[in-house]
């Protein structure tokens, strides 16, 4: 029981994230671009019926570029968050709220996991 109540105490932002085996390249002024294997049954089968590519390029803009870069399962958002900031002036506007945000959406798609 206590385990439980001091896991939802920890602060988001003391997370620590990792890329999840996603493949991904820089590609010309710093992006990266992300690619995405479609598999499953639906993506199979759009593949043969409507010639759907297996593989999706992801471009991120220069924000999520540099935010991309910096996961590698030691940093934490905050501190990913701080180098946002240095690199980005215009990234500082409700920083936190939107890195929490990015990262949300980055683990619902299985694109990271965090540390435990």
């Amino acid at each position: 029981m206590k385990k439980n109540k001091k896991k939802n105490a920890e602060n988001y932002v003391d997370r620590i994230p990792r890329i999840n085996g996603k493949k991904w390249e820089l590609l010309e002024d710093d992006i990266v671009e992300v690619t995405v294997e479609n598999t499953g049954f639906y993506n199979t089968l759009a593949q043969k019926l409507f010639k759907k590519p297996r593989y999706s390029f992801i471009k991120l803009d220069e924000y999520g570029s540099c935010v991309w870069q910096q996961i590698d399962g030691k940093k934490t958002i905050y501190e990913i968050g701080q180098i946002l900031k240095k690199e980005h002036k215009g990234a500082s506007n409700q920083l936190y709220e939107r890195l929490s945000t990015y990262f949300g959406i980055l683990e619902k798609n299985g694109y990271i996991t965090f540390v435990e």
